[in-house]
């Protein structure tokens, strides 16, 4: 369960990470009585990634003016989600923006540092210069400023950048979290550091030891798409998934076990990711091509109950469920994996085709985008089976965009 950026930013306060100050709004008219001095930025509060480009966000001079904008936004809806709730916060001047995070490797089931020296809104570039580190004793301050020399900070940045991951790290442990990310951490021409933006997953098994993250998210619980046990009543066991329709034009199926959520669309490609914001981008990218996804499914690779068999049940559940369509002529499989989630991937990947019969090779062909020294290994170990390895995520999306058009031909 993901929180929403206020929520987010309310347990960074809490550790000692600094945000800048802030209000919540949750009606237009609240801008009147604003604590906050102009100019501010108002944020759209929903659970999707690309609040920027789809204007979520505004910058807003004056009351009238903010008024205005709030009224917009609260009528903007989001990847299909509308704001209950926006933030207004204080402008910061960023000389310097850094990507941060700390998760869970599921198949070390050790947490893992992650940094890049460029942040923001542009996540491919973040992602091409990631660096981690994984904490394989008991922590220490050594961890995050080993990450601060791999990413390239220098000087007084070391110091100052480590002491943020420090306190990201502690809050990670003590409420047994699945992520926290600060994407950005601005650094201003004097050095300061602020965290612009936050998210921070709950690990939805660990809320019993926490009220209060309950209290934290509230309602939010019940809008976190899990599927609710009345809801499971009288499904048949032999099926494995939970359909419901969105819009017309489009269905999540989610299955029990994993609450993996497959979107529909009505193209011929297949979209396999992991990560929210990894997903939307590829799916953008593919649209930018001139491709047309048939589906998208983010599979969740930072589960604290994860090892290898859980995961490659998930991986073949979720390849047979971006794959199965009779509209897929191509799936494109764009998972970016830490520490040995690669190697794995790729037995996965071998062992789904020589295990399932159901698979018509000759109707999909497979897109499989790998970063970090595997793509040999994984060359060598997928010969002979239909599957593009492509280290390049444009190159990767233009090859599936080309198969999917030859596939659309013949």
């Amino acid at each position: 369960m993901d929180l929403l950026e206020y929520q987010a930013k309310a347990l960074f306060s809490e550790m000692g990470i600094p945000v800048l100050p802030s209000q919540r709004i949750d009606y237009p008219k609240d801008l009147k009585r604003l604590k906050i001095p102009y100019p501010v930025v108002l944020k759209s509060q929903v659970h999707t990634g690309e609040r920027n480009s789809l204007g979520g966000i505004k910058f807003v001079e004056n009351t009238i003016d903010a008024v205005a904008a709030a009224q917009t936004i609260f009528n903007l809806p989001i990847k299909d989600e509308y704001p209950e709730v926006l933030l207004a916060e204080a402008k910061y001047n960023a000389d310097q923006e850094l990507y941060l995070a700390v998760v869970l490797d599921p198949i070390v089931r050790r947490p893992v540092l992650l940094g890049s020296a460029q942040g923001g809104i542009d996540t491919e570039t973040a992602m091409k210069n990631m660096q981690q580190v994984v904490v394989n004793q008991e922590f220490s301050p050594f961890y995050a400023r080993r990450l601060m020399v791999k990413i390239g900070l220098q000087g007084k940045l070391i110091e100052s950048v480590s002491h943020i991951v420090e306190k990201m790290y502690q809050l990670f442990v003590e409420k047994d979290l699945d992520l926290v990310e600060i994407n950005p951490l601005g650094i201003s021409p004097r050095g300061e550091v602020m965290a612009l933006d936050g998210k921070v997953s709950v690990n939805d098994y660990a809320l019993g030891r926490h009220p209060d993250l309950v209290s934290l998210v509230g309602k939010n619980i019940s809008n976190n798409h899990e599927i609710q046990q009345e809801q499971l009543k009288g499904i048949d066991n032999n099926s494995a998934l939970v359909t419901s329709n969105i819009n017309g034009l489009s269905s999540e199926k989610i299955i029990p076990d994993y609450r993996l959520k497959l979107t529909e669309l009505q193209g011929n490609i297949g979209i396999l990711c992991n990560g929210e914001g990894l997903t939307m981008t590829t799916v953008d990218l593919v649209m930018q091509a001139q491709g047309k996804p048939a589906n998208f499914l983010n599979i969740k690779l930072g589960d604290y109950l994860e090892v290898k068999d859980s995961l490659r049940s998930q991986m073949f559940t979720a390849l047979d469920l971006v794959s199965k369509k009779e509209n897929v002529k191509v799936v494109l499989i764009n998972v970016i994996g830490i520490v040995q989630t690669s190697d794995e991937l790729i037995t996965i990947i071998y062992e789904y085709f020589n295990n399932l019969k159901s698979i018509d090779q000759k109707k999909n062909s497979f897109v499989l985008r790998l970063l970090g020294g595997r793509i040999s290994r994984a060359r060598e170990r997928l010969s002979g089976l239909p599957v593009e390895v492509m280290e390049n995520l444009e190159d990767a999306v233009n090859k599936a965009v080309s198969l999917s058009k030859e596939g659309s031909r013949e």
